[in-house]
């Protein structure tokens, strides 16, 4: 008779707790961030002329030499934020120092007289990183200015007007959203087709 009465009352906290923690603490924050932050909650979208064009959090790729590239991304095919995930590879893998020693050089034929930035030849943790440090948006400053045909000084003051400083002046470092930067180039020199 015991035995059935506690069966029956875990049974009971199981079902109570699946609701409770299952579907009203869920829908309730949900709606709560919904109202307070609905930008944050959607995914921090960036939208132009009705239409989705990218996210302020969540990296993507490009390629064309009129733009600042992002950190290359281990995400599935790239940029793929359905399947997150760095190279797993540690600092004494063969593979990460070839892949390094490969992106360094190509970097330096782009910019032989800079040092290359770290963060323009490994990925990050999550392979959607949004931002650059400063150093690595300001080391491509030659390739986009001349893409672009403006001087490199203009771009380098592009860049530095979208350098974002440290989260409550100490957390994290200075950093430069690649999506955020290359609108503003659209808008500043739009490339002629």
């Amino acid at each position: 008779m015991n035995i059935t009465r506690n069966l029956l009352i875990a049974v009971l906290m199981t079902i109570a707790t699946t609701i409770l923690l299952g579907l009203v603490y869920p829908l309730a924050m949900t709606a709560i961030a919904q109202a307070i932050f609905p930008d944050k909650a959607n995914g921090q979208l960036v939208m132009r002329e009705g239409r989705v064009i990218g996210s302020r959090i969540i990296g993507e790729s490009f390629s064309s030499p009129g733009y600042f590239h992002g950190r290359p991304s281990a995400a599935g095919a790239g940029y793929d934020a359905a399947n997150s995930a760095g190279t797993n590879l540690g600092p004494t893998s063969r593979n990460l120092v070839d892949a390094v020693k490969t992106a360094v050089a190509a970097a330096q034929k782009e910019n032989p007289s800079a040092p290359v930035p770290i963060d323009l030849v490994t990925s990050s943790a999550s392979g959607l990183d949004p931002h650059l440090s400063p150093a690595a948006a300001l080391f491509q400053a030659p390739r986009v200015a001349a893409a672009r045909r403006a001087s490199e000084a203009d771009v380098r003051r592009l860049v530095g007007a979208h350098i974002e400083p440290r989260q409550f002046g100490f957390l994290g470092e200075p950093r430069v959203n690649v999506l955020e930067l290359n609108l503003a180039l659209d808008e500043q020199w739009p490339i002629r087709k």
